[in-house]
């Protein structure tokens, strides 16, 4: 069941036509992925989603409320530079966010206990937030974004900021509630996306182009790619590789041969064949799924 609707969303600054005319549906309990390079509109998207930017045209429609109704009680959003209070501690701040969201004091209290537990800065609770790393503040960021219980939980670039063990930590954590909310998070770093989201919003240039399930997209867009090792050079193979039937590129890197063809399993055999047949030194063959950049790239360029 669609969750948020989002149709013909637009946003222009001036002249320039930032978001165009976007359109998707974000479906109850999936994580979703909104992909594109910098400047494609993402953060622009989120806050449009968020309320914090009204849109030059569209229409954005939250299940089970009126059109033009504030949705904000039924949102949570973590903006890709959050701000702080930098002398409260990270209760201090969950319990000022709280009351805000209108909690009751105690409320406030027991939820921000809940949710530091939850995104492991439980230890850190009466640490001033000017102390925390960059990873504690994405987490922190995220508690505050989760702290009325929203049904949708937006978070703008949450890792980019953020060095490899802060980006792991952050990953698992939402990987996690994923399982507990809707969450839609932006980001150009299309093997995050692949890791942890259900549904993908291919956005370019202000545009949707593609969107749907990881399968779904997957089926569209699969090409079967094969990976040859061998012992020494693979370049003495290559050329009675690409001479092969069904194959119709073959090209080295990083000291192995890709082998895209037209009929998987045809090829397969073809090439086993060869191998065989020459006693070529083989030492791994793989085949490869279409990975998520070979999606946004056919993508864009169709």
């Amino acid at each position: 069941m669609a969750l948020l609707t989002v149709e013909k969303l637009s946003k222009k600054y001036d002249s320039t036509l930032v978001v165009d005319h976007a359109s998707f549906q974000l479906e109850a309990g999936k994580c979703a992925a909104l992909i594109g390079p910098n400047g494609a509109g993402k953060t622009t998207t989120l806050r449009m989603l968020s309320g914090l930017l009204k849109p030059t045209s569209g229409t954005i429609t939250f299940t089970g409320m009126k059109q033009d109704a504030d949705i904000r009680e039924k949102i949570g959003y973590l903006p890709q530079h959050p701000e702080f209070f930098k002398w409260m501690t990270g209760q201090e701040f969950l319990v000022y966010v709280g009351r805000l969201a209108n909690l009751s004091k105690q409320e406030a209290e027991n939820r921000s206990k809940q949710l530091l537990e939850r995104v492991g800065l439980s230890e850190s609770t009466k640490r001033r937030i000017g102390k925390y790393s960059g990873g504690m503040k994405q987490r922190l960021g995220i508690a505050q974004a989760m702290i009325h219980r929203p049904k949708l939980l937006m978070l703008d670039e949450p890792v980019s900021s953020l060095d490899p063990i802060g980006r792991r930590n952050m990953l698992t954590l939402m990987e996690e509630l994923k399982q507990d909310m809707t969450i839609l998070f932006s980001t150009h770093i299309l093997g995050d996306a692949d890791e942890i989201s259900d549904e993908l919003l291919l956005l370019n240039e202000g545009k949707i182009v593609e969107s749907g399930s990881m399968a779904k997209l997957r089926q569209k867009y699969q090409t079967s790619k094969i990976e040859l090792g061998f012992n020494g050079n693979p370049a003495e193979y290559q050329r009675e590789i690409v001479a092969l039937p069904f194959v119709t590129e073959c090209y080295i890197k990083q000291n192995l041969l890709h082998v895209t063809v037209e009929n998987l399993s045809a090829a397969r055999h073809e090439i086993l064949t060869a191998i065989s047949f020459g006693e070529w030194p083989l030492t791994s063959f793989t085949i490869n799924r279409a990975s998520l950049e070979d999606m946004f790239m056919k993508a864009v360029t169709n």
